[in-house]
């Protein structure tokens, strides 16, 4: 009964900022989902990973910007490479994955949800249109973390 009395009283303190900072990451993958469109759908899914760290744990250090732009960086084009790559895919997804979370822990800048963006890019491909959208949303998410960050709370 001890773990249900913890989890009222976080809620009782910390409620505004749960509604506050959903609000703010529904919004943020409202403006991506636009710019993107109904057939990008795989891709925009890491983003909507970056989102909850960026706003339900923004003093992690996957949320910092480095992390953020750097590993999504990262993730297309890993992802990008090994579209073009002719591997069997039970070969080629999990490789690409291992790749892009070496290349983000040896650069520093490690990003789990671009593991994601590897993976959805592999599968799908990169048009000009999804890079720039995904590295748009990953700089938009990057600049609320920043100037949000004195308003912005831990919520897990």
């Amino acid at each position: 009964m001890k773990l249900g009395t913890q989890v009222v009283d976080k809620f009782k303190k910390l409620w505004v900022y749960y509604l506050w900072q959903s609000f703010l990451a529904a919004v943020a993958l409202f403006i991506l989902v636009l710019a993107l469109g109904k057939n990008e759908m795989v891709v925009i899914s890491a983003m909507g990973a970056t989102a909850f760290i960026v706003f339900a744990m923004p003093t992690a250090v996957s949320a910092q910007t480095r992390n953020v732009i750097g590993g999504h960086l990262v993730g297309l084009v890993l992802g990008t490479i090994f579209y073009f790559i002719t591997l069997p895919y039970f070969i080629e997804y999990p490789l690409a994955v291992g790749i892009a979370i070496f290349v983000m822990v040896a650069l520093d800048v490690e990003h789990p949800p671009a593991a994601g963006t590897t993976l959805a890019v592999v599968i799908n491909g990169v048009s000009p249109d999804v890079f720039i959208t995904i590295m748009a949303g990953a700089l938009v998410l990057s600049q609320c973390h920043y100037y949000l960050r004195h308003h912005l709370k831990d919520l897990i």
